[in-house]
């Protein structure tokens, strides 16, 4: 599973694009509060860039830029807010919302973690890195990511997984950087982002299948929570 949980099948796949869509319009309204020219906002950039990627439509694109600006009226108003705690089994777990009602957020996240623990700031986080997580991939048969980890700058690597997708590892404020060098060393980015890399991560091979089932359907859930924009986990890739 690596630093970020993602929904398997190709069913919960196609129900994803519809969600990734809606979340990578709230992260581009976030940026776009820092001006709306990619340009000039690197922050932007990364998640327009992004956002063609998946092709997402062109005016759903744009309009998220204007309205994360104010030049379609007021500013749309989100707060992002950190929720950690544990799934079942003690899987740790660093849950990031952008949400515009966070009495409502808070509500729901402690009904989901009805069936895990819920834990205060800070109880989690402690077994976290925060870095930057750039999923790329190469852009020419033999590609060496280690090589270009090194070149780009970035701290480190997660091998390929089974779609061909490498994820490098940066120190946060490196992300825009080792994003922008990667290219030159055989690598095209899919995606950048900060986010949570797990220092302890759980061995799967400790959990039985069951519980291993228990554990994906409470992230599942969290994850299908409209409010939820990453879920990060503390399970062995």
């Amino acid at each position: 599973m690596g630093a970020q949980w993602k929904a398997k099948g190709k069913a919960q796949a196609a129900d994803a694009r519809g969600k990734l869509f809606g979340r990578l319009a709230k992260d581009i309204m976030i940026a776009a509060r820092n001006g709306a020219d990619p340009a000039a906002n690197s922050r932007l950039r990364l998640v327009v860039e992004q956002a063609r990627k998946v092709s997402m439509p062109k005016e759903t694109l744009e309009r998220a830029i204007k309205k994360g600006a104010g030049l379609l009226g007021d500013a749309v108003s989100f707060e992002r807010v950190i929720y950690e705690g544990f799934a079942p089994h003690q899987v740790p777990v660093m849950i990031e919302v952008l949400t515009d009602n966070v009495n409502r957020t808070a509500s729901e996240m402690r009904v989901l973690f009805r069936k895990g623990q819920q834990g205060t700031s800070g109880s989690v986080s402690w077994d976290f890195d925060h870095v930057g997580l750039i999923e790329a991939e190469p852009t020419q048969p033999g590609a060496d990511p280690e090589l270009a980890a090194i070149e780009a700058g970035a701290q480190d690597f997660e091998p390929a997984d089974e779609d061909g997708v490498t994820v490098f590892i940066t120190e946060a404020t490196d992300l825009d950087l080792v994003s922008r060098a990667l290219p030159a060393h055989g690598f095209t980015v899919v995606s950048a982002k900060l986010g949570y890399k797990p220092k302890n991560p759980v061995n799967p091979a400790n959990l039985s299948a069951e519980q291993l089932e228990e554990v994906e359907a409470f992230l599942g859930a969290i994850d299908n929570n409209d409010d939820v924009q990453n879920v990060f986990v503390g399970l062995a890739s």
